[in-house]
């Protein structure tokens, strides 16, 4: 009896981690590490997609990097780095995976052929003769790559996980389920800006690529002056007796909006609808870093450096679209854009 008891005792005790471990999947937490085969398998299943870009990749070495969900380097860094190197890709573009690196605690996600600039076997072939030397390459070698990389960075090392884990890791720079190019960057936008592109409205404070995308590209475009001397851009939408939308940026950014309705009325908005974060002009409202005293010169001692060249452009004049004639102010201080618009 007491053998008996013993027996079923013992047997239970070692079946218990087992069922355990049977009711426990594999998650990315998980303590298992990537396996030689899964490895393989992520590569094969990621290499050659394509997907849309959420958010601004820099051009080089230094992309992107993705751990715990939290993005880094800062959008401020990011911005400093594109403003240095220029983008691989903007929201809403199409990129391809073209190559997976999983190493030891990460996996790197290279799109466009990454930043690093990889070289061809051949292009290190060279022939000598006399003592000098000629490479057999071909082309001439890149100074620079195109693309960027995305790298998920993991504690320990990299657990088990499928391609979908690792598309899900991927979302916040990825999307790898948008249909085409506007769905993409629609889903970038602030909620009020997404709502008003579907309504095919433009907002005060909208950049030029989402008025595009809410009112397609301007039939008619003139360049002029306001009253204070700045320089602007109008997009005018429309012809009468139908509505006709001015849509006025100054830089890259809506800063009115002047509407003729269809009985006539006038309706002018300059009040900042959307706040858009702009870090393009903090970066370039930044000061320059002064020169030391005693920097550096080719100068010899007494001499003065010339003057700089002044490379200033005439200012633009306003142009006209394809039979239409150019502005002019007419009589009375009315905007040039009405007589355009044929007002």
């Amino acid at each position: 009896m007491n053998r008996a008891f013993f027996s079923l005792f013992a047997t239970a005790i070692f079946l218990l981690p087992l069922a355990l471990t049977a009711s426990d999947p594999k998650t990315p937490g998980s303590t298992e590490q990537l396996t030689p085969q899964t490895k393989l398998l992520i590569m094969r299943d990621l290499t050659a997609e394509r997907v849309f870009v959420r958010t601004p990749l820099p051009m080089g070495e230094r992309g992107l990097a993705i751990k715990d969900g939290k993005v880094t380097p800062s959008q401020q860094q990011v911005a400093q780095l594109v403003m240095e190197h220029g983008f691989a890709a903007k929201p809403g573009d199409r990129v391809v995976i073209t190559n997976v690196l999983i190493k030891e605690k990460s996996i790197v996600i290279e799109i466009n052929g990454g930043g690093k600039k990889h070289e061809k076997w051949y292009q290190h072939v060279e022939l000598g003769a006399n003592g000098t030397t000629t490479p057999v390459g071909g082309a001439p070698k890149s100074l620079e790559a195109k693309g960027s990389s995305v790298t998920l960075e993991f504690d320990k090392y990299v657990p088990e996980l499928t391609g979908d884990q690792v598309r899900e890791m991927l979302a916040p720079v990825f999307d790898f389920k948008a249909l085409n190019q506007a769905e993409a960057y629609e889903k970038t936008l602030p909620p009020k800006v997404q709502e008003a592109i579907k309504n095919h409205q433009v907002l005060v404070g909208m950049d030029r690529d989402m008025v595009i995308y809410a009112k397609g590209r301007p039939p008619r475009k003139i360049r002029d002056k306001d009253d204070k001397g700045v320089d602007y851009e109008e997009w005018i939408y429309g012809n009468p007796p139908q509505e006709v939308d001015f849509v006025r940026f100054q830089g890259v950014f809506v800063s009115r909006l002047e509407i003729m309705t269809v009985d006539g009325q006038k309706i002018v908005r300059t009040q900042k609808e959307v706040d858009l974060q702009s870090q393009e002009n903090e970066l370039a409202a930044k000061k320059p870093e002064q020169k030391p005293a005693d920097a550096p010169s080719l100068l010899r001692p007494g001499e003065q450096a010339a003057s700089a060249p002044d490379t200033r452009s005439a200012p633009q004049t306003a142009y006209p679209s394809p039979g239409s004639t150019t502005p002019t102010d007419p009589p009375g201080g009315a905007s040039p854009h009405w007589q355009l618009a044929g007002l």
